[in-house]
């Protein structure tokens, strides 16, 4: 459940009950349910149909879906419609029937007009934008999560709410989602073991591309052998080896699981789950009807274990990928006593990253909520501390509530003159006039919100009255959407932060194996970047070349050189130690070359130790330990 964070595997809730009238007034104000609809982090709506009930509209406005007179009356009276009812625009055997786009469309504004992609479009490589709405009639298109979904931004829902009130887009929501509660209750929508068996011939076709892959692992492990196998930059022979086999075997899966996802059609109820954004996705078909894949642990396969070897079951150094953790059963059929070790081995890392993340950002959350408790709006528009010490002259730098705006932004202009084009009729509006009215209309909008609407109104091929109503609805929406005194800004910042904190994963994602960009990422990253550390785990730094540096190797690298810190160790090639009184240190000719450096350089660094006497042999430098005379008792 989106807007309260709340799953309900015993989660509690408190309920408070507000006795004055002030207190109940105010609380009505604040926290009407319609009125949080629009997530104050970034302007979309968080509240909307999940699960069924998208599983259920895509279901009810599929192209071929006919209810007769009778049962479109009875969900129109669910909805609590109240209207007249249309004309059936289809004929069955019985006579006239209803599309299930009619039934939808009675809910929606009459004059609104839209056009979006629909997820189920994108899913099936269907053509583009082709939810249309007209006058509030659902012309064409499947309605699914890009339109009525949680967390959806510029769906139908949000439009609804962003142009027409919130008050209407709680009762379109209401109306909707009863209907398509009813109608996939009585369709009878199902799953089960059968919507996952496949055709053996296609279940071979997925055995063979899985042995395919082995064999180009062997291939892979045989070249390594010889020393033919081509290197990447910043990787040992051993390294290229294993992203090699890593990226070989996550393609195996892939293509297993697309293999079988497009083994069924468009009315298995896994596909029609997936594709609608219901739940699921065909990552998760894939591992059920195809294969499982690999099992990482920390990012890597699972190479450790036993000597060599990650189970006592296999042979020391087995280059089979089976030996590594890779499952190529899956769901369906269920996975072999190994397979299932493997799996478990894999699954108990996510179990305790989950633990230990929820410590971590909750943590993180209450640090955040302590340092900015205090941060409010006053009434001259500016954010200050308790002191009166200013922090932001204006809050966001354009004095807008998110929770109240649209993306960040006071109002959609685009949106306002696609609406107004399509009922625009007259002359078009010269160039003066229009100045003039984008001047007279924005003056109390700061300068980007300005440019953007006077560029706007420039380019739409509006009349004058027409930019005129734009104008007017805009400035009204600014004037609603303007941030109130007192607003706790600085909570709603902390919230805002701490609350994708625990959706992001732990662990430090391998840059593709290249060492040098093995980043901090996720929760570590963030907590880092809010605690200000002065040490970053992992610093990085790009630095570009100026232009006789960039056209030759020789040069960047004398540029990388210089860069690098080298200590002595980075020299040696041995080292041999008489504990009493010297140690000798064997310089490495090569690392000498590789890093610029001489005997020299390392005697100048070596002569800070007053402990040592320092002497060089060819490339050898030997330290002798000072006798310290010992100070009279």
């Amino acid at each position: 459940c989106p807007p309260y964070n709340a799953d309900f595997d015993g989660d509690e809730m408190n309920l408070h009950v507000p006795q004055s009238e002030e207190a109940r007034a105010e609380s009505i104000l604040l926290m009407r349910v319609q009125d949080q609809l629009i997530s104050p982090r970034y302007g979309g709506p968080i509240i909307g149909g999940l699960r069924d009930f998208i599983t259920g509209a895509y279901l009810l406005t599929k192209d071929d879906t006919r209810l007769t007179v009778q049962e479109f009356s009875n969900l129109a009276m669910l909805g609590s419609y109240e209207g007249e009812l249309p004309k059936p625009a289809a004929k069955g055997k019985e006579g006239p029937m209803y599309t299930g786009k009619q039934l939808f469309s009675l809910f929606l504004p009459k004059d609104f007009n839209y056009v979006m992609t629909s997820k189920w479009s994108k899913g099936t490589k269907g053509v583009t934008k082709d939810v249309v709405i007209k006058n509030g009639e659902l012309i064409s298109g499947i309605i699914d999560k890009s339109s009525i979904g949680a967390e959806e931004p510029e769906s139908v829902l949000h439009r609804i709410a962003k142009d027409y009130g919130n008050i209407q887009a709680k009762n379109f929501l209401n109306s909707i989602l009863i209907i398509v509660k009813q109608y996939i209750t009585h369709y009878g929508f199902s799953y089960g073991y059968s919507d996952l068996e496949l055709p053996d011939k296609v279940r071979e076709t997925i055995l063979s591309d899985i042995k395919g892959s082995y064999d180009k692992v062997f291939d892979f492990i045989s070249q390594a052998k010889k020393g033919t196998l081509k290197l990447t930059r910043g990787l040992s022979a051993a390294e290229a080896l294993e992203a090699y086999i890593v990226n070989e075997l996550s393609k195996a899966r892939d293509v297993a699981g697309s293999t079988a996802d497009q083994s069924f059609d468009e009315t298995n109820s896994g596909r029609i789950m997936a594709t609608t954004g219901a739940r699921g996705s065909s990552l998760n078909i894939g591992q059920m009807a195809g294969a499982l894949g690999q099992q990482s642990r920390r990012g890597q396969r699972m190479l450790k274990g036993y000597n060599n070897r990650a189970l006592p079951h296999f042979k020391e150094h087995e280059s089979n990928p089976d030996s590594a953790g890779f499952v190529k059963s899956n769901y369906r059929d269920g996975l072999s006593t190994l397979e299932f070790f493997f799996h478990a081995m894999g699954g108990r890392e996510g179990l305790v990253d989950t633990a230990v993340r929820t410590q971590q950002s909750g943590y993180m959350q209450r640090r955040l909520i302590n340092a900015l408790e205090h941060i409010r709006l006053e009434y001259d528009g500016t954010v200050r501390d308790p002191h009166g010490h200013i922090i932001q002259f204006m809050y966001g730098e354009d004095g807008i509530d998110v929770a109240k705006s649209d993306h960040g932004e006071a109002f959609n202009i685009n949106r306002l003159v696609e609406s107004q084009t399509i009922i625009d009729t007259g002359k078009k509006a010269s160039k003066e006039e229009v100045s003039q009215l984008a001047k007279k209309y924005t003056k109390t909008f700061n300068l980007r919100l300005r440019n953007l609407v006077t560029k706007a109104l420039e380019d739409a091929k509006l009349s004058k009255d027409g930019i005129e109503k734009v104008c007017k609805k805009g400035l009204d929406l600014y004037n609603k959407t303007k941030v109130e005194p007192g607003q706790a800004v600085g909570i709603v910042t902390a919230q805002s932060i701490g609350e994708p904190g625990t959706q992001m994963t732990l662990r430090t994602f391998h840059f593709a194996g290249i060492r040098e960009r093995n980043v901090t990422l996720g929760l570590p990253r963030l907590i880092e970047l809010v605690d200000a550390r002065k040490n970053p785990v992992t610093p990085t730094m790009d630095i570009y070349l100026d232009k006789e540096s960039k056209t030759s190797r020789e040069k960047a690298i004398e540029t990388a050189r210089n860069i690098l810190q080298t200590k002595v160790s980075a020299l040696i090639s041995e080292t041999e130690t008489d504990y009493s009184t010297e140690i000798k240190l064997h310089l490495s000719r090569n690392r000498l070359k590789e890093r610029g450096c001489s005997v020299d350089d390392v005697m100048a660094a070596l002569e800070s130790n007053k402990k040592f006497k320092n002497e060089s042999i060819g490339d050898t430098v030997v330290l002798k330990l000072v006798d310290e005379s010992d100070a009279p008792t």
